[in-house]
């Protein structure tokens, strides 16, 4: 779990009052996220875009790495050899399954 000092939390009715000096804060850097409470409760964070951007991207590189850890296992370590269908079969299998693919 994420603490915040202080200073790195705000009021939703304090905020909605001051938007522009919160939000000059944390992209100028003295505060690198803001905590927005909401009934003594954290609900959302304000972080400066360019760490938003590397987060987001640090997530789409770990969906990446998942991604191909499922490629290897089904194809690169795979025991049985590969089978190849033809259109035909291709065809039949969906038909069978209930897919038109009549065109």
């Amino acid at each position: 779990m994420v603490t915040y000092a202080r200073d790195e939390m705000v009021g939703i009715t304090e905020l909605g009052k001051s938007l522009g000096k919160f939000l000059d804060k944390v992209v100028e850097n003295p505060l690198n996220k803001l905590a927005i409470i909401r009934r003594n409760e954290p609900e959302a964070v304000i972080i400066p875009i360019k760490e938003y951007e590397y987060m987001k991207q640090a997530v789409d590189m770990y969906e990446d790495m998942q991604i191909a850890q499922v490629i290897k296992e089904r194809v690169i370590d795979r025991k049985e050899p590969v089978k190849y269908l033809s259109f035909d079969e291709l065809k039949d299998k969906l038909k069978q399954r209930g897919i038109d693919v009549s065109a």
